[in-house]
């Protein structure tokens, strides 16, 4: 019969191992460049994006694509995407707004795609406003009609971003499609989810760098129009975190519940796509 001090240090040796294993992939837990390879993409190909290197201030070059409005500009649109692969797929999700009338900047954060470096928490924050600043540098950029819109983690990023951004003032509005509300919080989730990790699943939360977590900050972003889009069938990130970014945001903001099953999957549907054009083109145009 195993004794309880033996149970203690076993329980202890896996908690070690947990904590070991978690610190050396708990970037991963956000951040999963994987293949940093282009995938051809037909699409792309037809919209023309322009490449666009840019420096951050710690000194590393990012890669990002610009793509012209389609029959007259609106306005323009910085897009902080999701986790995993880099531009050439993530533009997907967006190709469809420069068919609307907007110019899109989207762009790989560190460690991404051709971008320089290893992403972590601190550095994507980073990389966003160096993004801002970059978009807002651009010759023909009408600086009055600027939209950032984040996506997944893209979303936790944007908030900080325009919160603490010198360039706020010139943000018309934060689109945020399917965020979570902390990274801590998201964390303990995952953790939780593993039969291994569950009973672990507080303290080993508690080693993820919390200081950029949206539902911090996302009161900040005042006076600037928020948009929160999320699923209701989202699995991955919970309809509860959009409802709590929500709950945490002061006027004037939205909420649409949207239906399309997944993961930042919202503008799969028509309807959606129409009401986001009339939502932007309302701030730009009205009275």
């Amino acid at each position: 019969m195993i004794s309880m001090k033996a149970l203690i240090q076993r329980a202890s040796y896996i908690l070690i191992l947990l904590v070991l294993i978690f610190c050396e992939g708990c970037t991963s837990v956000f951040f999963a460049p994987r293949d940093k390879q282009f995938f051809p993409n037909p699409w792309v190909t037809f919209y023309a994006p322009e490449d666009v290197f840019f420096k951050t201030p710690d000194g590393l070059t990012l890669h990002g694509w610009f793509l012209k409005a389609h029959n007259g500009v609106d306005g323009t649109i910085l897009v902080l995407h999701g986790n995993a692969e880099n531009v050439s797929t993530h533009v997907n999700s967006v190709l469809w707004l420069v068919d609307e009338g907007f110019n899109v900047f989207i762009f790989d954060y560190r460690g991404y795609g051709r971008s320089q470096g290893s992403p972590t928490i601190e550095g994507v924050h980073i990389d966003a406003e160096a993004a801002l600043e970059t978009l807002l540098s651009m010759p023909g950029i009408d600086k009055d009609r600027i939209i950032v819109l984040g996506q997944s983690i893209g979303g936790a990023i944007a908030v900080y971003t325009v919160a603490h951004s010198p360039y706020k003032d010139r943000v018309r509005a934060l689109i945020l499609d399917s965020p979570f509300e902390s990274y801590r919080g998201i964390a303990r989730e995952k953790i939780a989810g593993s039969v291994i990790g569950w009973p672990f699943q507080y303290p080993l939360s508690w080693l993820v760098n919390d200081d950029y977590s949206p539902v911090k900050y996302i009161k900040n972003v005042s006076p600037v129009p928020i948009l929160i889009i999320h699923g209701e069938q989202d699995l991955v990130v919970p309809l509860r975190h959009g409802r709590a970014l929500y709950d945490s945001a002061r006027s004037p903001k939205e909420f649409w519940q949207t239906t399309p099953r997944g993961h930042v999957r919202s503008f799969a549907d028509a309807a959606i796509r129409e009401r986001l054009v009339h939502y932007l083109l309302n701030l730009f145009y009205e009275q």
